[in-house]
């Protein structure tokens, strides 16, 4: 009987504090799943066929998040970036030329190794496996969901674009990273 009331009595302490952590964790975990920012872009190869996508979330802190996935493109490193305009129309020459120019409204010259600090648009290379399977995460404090100068939602939108060959990070104007091979316009999720 003893040791039966000295469990229920560590209950009745451990209760309290049992339910603090659930509330302190569904208030974290609420934080990040309903008050993140969070976007999507479903991607299209140069024939219109689905070939991956991306997925982005703008945490409190305004870093935002980049998860890409990819299948079918050729094994190496690809040059992908964030483009001024959200539209990806297929037969525009050059190819997905209708998504503009890199997401660059501070007017910077392009490249993450670039000295004079690079496009809001610029990303690390995508890396494709010899499956012809391809995923980028990464984060990026260049562009943001969120209203402000350097916000993918600005009044054209943007898109994700993936590009034939390496980016170097360093050659102005898409560090020779060759055609635009995939496309797909950012929207925003819930």
């Amino acid at each position: 009987m003893n040791s039966r009331r000295s469990w229920m009595r560590l209950a009745a302490l451990l209760a309290p504090a049992a339910l603090l952590t659930v509330a302190l964790t569904a208030g974290a975990s609420g934080a990040l799943g309903g008050g993140a920012l969070r976007a999507e872009a479903a991607l299209v190869d140069t024939a219109g066929n689905s070939v991956g996508w991306a997925r982005f979330v703008e945490d409190a802190t305004g870093i935002v998040h980049v998860n890409v996935h990819v299948k079918g493109l050729t094994p190496g490193l690809h040059g992908i970036h964030l483009h001024a305009i959200g539209t990806c129309t297929l037969g525009t020459t050059p190819t997905f030329s209708s998504a503009g120019a890199h997401h660059n409204p501070l007017g910077h010259t392009h490249g993450l190794l670039s000295p004079t600090g690079p496009h809001a648009g610029d990303l690390p290379n995508l890396t494709v496996n010899a499956d012809g399977v391809g995923h980028l995460d990464t984060t990026t404090d260049l562009a943001t969901q969120s209203v402000g100068a350097t916000s993918i939602f600005d009044a054209d939108g943007s898109a994700v674009v993936i590009h034939a060959a390496e980016d170097d990070q360093v050659t102005n104007a898409t560090g020779n990273s060759g055609a635009r091979i995939a496309c797909g316009p950012i929207v925003a999720a819930d």
